[in-house]
């Protein structure tokens, strides 16, 4: 039966592809890091079909080709250096769907996991960045990013979010925590433009978030970051939304100070009663007259 689904997992190479689906970076001291793909197809997959590389500056590095290992349709795979680790530290990970292979070692500060067929062709890329994680976490070692829906691009940050807390931190072989709902459309958040210049000549001197919402029981947290992961002003703190708004940042600090010119990172953070989150992101250039 396994030799069947191998050599149907090889044939289906061209009518499906295995999917990223979760990250564990920064994991415990003492434990390992792991990978989670998922099989979206209804055939099965042969895992030696497919290679992990490593990404190093803004080029493809050493290749990892995983071994084989027929994931199911439907189905996950978790691959890491330590399976034992995952498996004590993550309860309800089923030991005999985690594969131990070598892998690329993953920075805290953020990196990117590249998953490629065994061509060297890259399938999946995701860009990681500890932003990613909910803004609530103190301390996100142990925590991995989920996938929140398989169906929406990789490397679309607001798809990736903090497993939750009542699942351990890590959904390692199993669903993933993360509601697949979506609050908003990207759409629904709208930037004035792409950089704000407070020089005082009346153009661009702000800029405006504009939103228009379908739901009035939607919350947010809006702060921006400087390009090194800094928060430098908070525009919404846990506020309501109405039905539409905006919300205006004039390009400087927390205590009205100058900030440098350069790249920023509006973080919008939403969530509802229900329990609910989305997290939205803009990049900004910011003008110094």
């Amino acid at each position: 039966m396994l030799a069947g689904m191998v050599a149907a997992a090889t044939a289906a190479q061209g009518q499906g592809r295995l999917l990223l689906n979760e990250l564990l970076y920064q994991p415990r001291s003492g434990e390992a890091e792991y990978v989670e793909l998922y099989n979206p197809t209804a055939t099965a997959i042969d895992l030696s079909e497919y290679m992990i590389i490593r990404w190093i500056g803004d080029s493809l590095g050493t290749r990892y080709p995983l071994p084989s290992f027929v994931v199911e349709p439907k189905g996950l795979v978790v691959l890491t250096k330590d399976a034992a680790s995952v498996a004590a530290n993550y309860p309800g990970t089923q030991p005999a769907r985690v594969v131990e292979c070598r892998l690329p070692t993953y920075p805290n500060d953020g990196g990117t996991v590249v998953l490629a067929d065994s061509e060297g062709n890259v399938v999946e890329r995701l860009d990681y960045t500890p932003e990613m994680h909910s803004r609530l976490l103190r301390n996100k070692a142990g925590v991995s990013l989920e996938r929140r829906r398989p169906d929406l691009p990789c490397n679309e940050p607001s798809n990736w979010f903090s497993a939750a807390s009542t699942a351990g931190y890590g959904t390692p072989t199993q669903p993933n925590s993360q509601s697949t709902e979506w609050l908003v459309e990207e759409v629904q958040f709208d930037c004035s433009s792409e950089r704000v210049s407070p020089d005082g000549d009346e153009y661009e001197d702000e800029l405006t978030i504009a939103y228009s919402l379908n739901d009035n029981d939607i919350y947010a947290n809006i702060v921006v970051y400087n390009d090194s992961g800094r928060p430098m002003r908070r525009l919404l703190n846990n506020a309501l939304l109405g039905s539409h708004g905006r919300v205006v940042w004039d390009g400087h600090g927390e205590n009205g100070q100058r900030l440098r010119q350069g790249r920023y990172i509006l973080i919008i953070d939403l969530f509802n009663r229900a329990g609910i989150r989305q997290t939205l992101r803009r990049t900004v250039a910011l003008i110094v007259p």
